[in-house]
């Protein structure tokens, strides 16, 4: 007891010595190294961040972003809450709830990325394969090729069915592959934005419950604009990004995961590889592990939330079906006018065709890339070329959410056109 008086005594003698020195003036030694501190930066303030933001406007009509309507733009621009604020907790609960409606699925474990499309694509993976496991994706485009990457960089074993791009799996390829390779987790794109295709979901889920294999789709480039749904189908893991048909800036992307893929993910031997990434945390931060209180994983996108919960309530305000059924409307509509004009449609079969994303087989004779340019420069529209196994392929236009309206197809229709009648075309 005596030995704790003293050591007390001590620390409040030392304490108030510490605050009588910080009265007393400044020792001459002491300024000119606070001095030499306070000038020695060497960088000056560079000039550009002397001038204020310039953002042009721009048509965007290529894959994705696509322009964001006023009203996400402002909820965007609300004042920001604490991340771990009970009302932040209220618009995360929306949100999910959104997410839920807009995958057609009752599962708990849904949440929002802290991230790009990308971020949920590494998560799905991430949590549902360890080390050595067997993975079969499917690559008929750049995502398949993305996943497939992803798995190898963690230590999976990867197994690939290859395409040319906006080629179709049949169920049959699919069942037979994963009889001989028997992973743990296969992948498709719906939507695969870099071919223009929307491939078909029905039957697949079923062929993996029957191999013990988790189904894993990516919805990034069709959600909102092709018809999905995640319990039906019997997709065992679904996500998509914020910033497409959603209409919502990028940052965030939606996921969900049933019963079966959380039995994987949370029986797991090791833990994932990515802490930001790992849903035994998120899955308390989104209030979905039956815990009386969230905490702290990390700062999420709090205008980002505030964005895809607009966007979310806009969807579910016009109904699902309705959305499938415009941007079906504007595709055909933007198809017909593109055959009149005498281009080629890169997907043949219509039944297969992305309503989000059109391609265009680049018409013989031209330089994609300058038509792209000279469309930019003169109509201050974006559009693309193709990406991954498709570039040289394809150009791209894309119709989606906001975006999705008969006259935005008569824009990009008005500017090919007058990209075909003023860039050159070879001999050849």
């Amino acid at each position: 007891m005596m030995q704790r008086t003293l050591f007390r005594r001590g620390a409040l003698l030392a304490q108030k010595a510490a605050v009588e020195v910080s009265l007393l003036p400044m020792s001459a030694p002491l300024q000119p190294r606070l001095d030499r501190a306070m000038s020695s930066v060497t960088i000056p303030p560079p000039k550009c961040m002397l001038r204020p933001l310039e953002v042009p406007f721009r048509y965007l009509f290529g894959p994705g972003p696509s322009n964001v309507p006023p009203r996400v733009l402002a909820a965007g621009g609300r004042g920001i809450i604490g991340h771990l604020h009970p009302e932040m907790y209220e618009i995360m609960n929306d949100i999910k709830k959104g997410i839920q409606y807009a995958f057609q699925t009752q599962n708990n474990m849904t949440i929002a990325m802290s991230g790009s499309g990308h971020a949920a694509m590494e998560c799905a993976v991430f949590n549902t394969v360890e080390l050595g496991e067997s993975v079969l994706v499917a690559v008929n485009g750049i995502w398949g090729e993305r996943v497939a990457e992803i798995a190898e960089r963690m230590g999976a074993n990867v197994h690939i069915m290859v395409k040319a791009p906006g080629g179709v799996f049949s169920n049959g390829e699919i069942e037979k592959a994963l009889a001989k390779h028997k992973p743990v987790l296969f992948f498709l794109t719906h939507g695969e934005s870099s071919a223009g295709l929307a491939h078909p979901v029905d039957g697949i889920g079923d062929l993996c419950r029957k191999h013990n294999t988790l189904f894993l789709v990516d919805t990034v480039a069709s959600l909102g604009a092709s018809p999905i749904f995640m319990d039906q189908q019997n997709i065992d893991i679904l996500y998509t990004g914020s910033q497409k048909a959603l209409n919502a800036p990028p940052g965030t992307a939606p996921i969900s995961f049933n019963e079966r893929a959380c039995q994987k993910m949370f029986n797991r031997k090791t833990k994932p590889v990515s802490y930001l990434f790992d849903m035994a945390h998120l899955s308390n931060y989104w209030g979905n592990d039956g815990q009386p209180a969230r905490l702290y994983h990390h700062t999420g996108p709090v205008s980002g939330f505030f964005s895809l919960r607009e966007s979310l309530a806009i969807l579910a305000e016009k109904g699902l079906e309705e959305s499938w059924r415009h941007h079906k409307e504007v595709a055909g509509y933007l198809w017909k006018g593109l055959e009149d004009m005498g281009l080629k449609l890169f997907i043949q079969n219509k039944d297969l065709r992305l309503p989000s994303v059109t391609t265009i087989a680049i018409p013989e004779g031209y330089n994609w890339r300058e038509m792209l340019q000279y469309i930019m420069k003169h109509h201050n529209m974006e559009m693309t070329g193709g990406l991954g196994p498709s570039t040289g392929m394809v150009m791209r236009v894309g119709l989606m959410g906001y975006n999705c309206q008969k006259t935005n197809a008569d824009m990009a229709l008005a500017a090919l056109a007058d990209a075909l009648k003023n860039c050159k075309k070879s001999k050849a």
